[in-house]
């Protein structure tokens, strides 16, 4: 049976910059392989952000576009499914302890951002700008806090899984709703998976769908630097 082609591709930090927009060149680029290629997106952001980020084009260019870690599903504007879970009072009290007793000195707001089936938590807040981004990765380098907290955090709710997704964050979700759920909607004998992402260490949030590929599909994982890193992998596609 012949294998058909089918390329994922997480968002933050694989197509873009880290929360940033495509870069115009990349977008025009990427936007002629979507047209002749089965392109699919995988991120932790929502529907908005990932507009935002890439485009209206590209986003409806893509057979499907897995938000949320694949809890918010859509093909174009047609919405496919979402999950309806929401954090536990006695785990949004933890996340606010770690925001309180964190030795890191800014706080800018949003901390606790809820989407479809999932939220986002970050120290440092999902309003800061650039610098204080920059900032905060520096530090959390130097002080290993995200893995700390998230493995904390799964220890204590053994229901929930947590893992450092982006820069700055923590992506939270039921166990077992990461982005490896959106292999459902393919078919291990006939669809060749490409994976492209940035996160696929052990406990980022690109792994448990990287590893899932590697015990049971065929197809390969591509880890990225960064966006111009997978522009080079493209081209040397087609």
């Amino acid at each position: 049976m012949k294998m058909t082609n089918k390329f994922i591709f997480d968002v933050d930090g694989t197509l873009t910059p880290s929360r940033g927009r495509i870069d115009r060149k990349f977008a025009s680029w990427f936007s002629r392989f979507c047209e002749t290629h089965d392109v699919y997106l995988v991120t932790g952001s929502d529907r908005p952000k990932t507009i935002e980020q890439i485009g209206e084009v590209i986003y409806h260019q893509c057979k499907r576009v897995y938000n949320c870690s694949g809890n918010d599903v859509w093909s174009g504007d047609l919405h496919v499914r979402t999950s309806e879970w929401q954090l536990p009072e006695l785990a949004r009290y933890f996340l606010e302890s770690c925001i309180y007793e964190s030795g890191f000195p800014r706080r800018t707001g949003n901390h606790i951002e809820e989407r479809p089936g999932m939220v986002n938590f970050s120290v440092v807040g999902r309003n800061a700008n650039k610098n204080e981004r920059a900032d905060y990765v520096t530090w959390d380098t130097a002080n290993n806090e995200r893995n700390t907290i998230a493995s904390a955090f799964n220890t204590m709710f053994p229901e929930i899984e947590a893992r450092p997704g982006g820069e700055t964050g923590i992506d939270i979700a039921p166990r077992g709703s990461n982005k490896s759920q959106i292999l459902s909607d393919f078919d291990r004998d006939v669809d060749f998976i490409m994976f492209y992402g940035d996160r696929m260490d052990l406990g980022g949030n690109d792994f448990p769908l990287a590893d899932a590929l590697f015990r049971g599909w065929q197809g390969a994982n591509y880890p990225v630097e960064d966006w111009q890193h997978t522009w080079d992998l493209l081209r040397e596609v087609e």
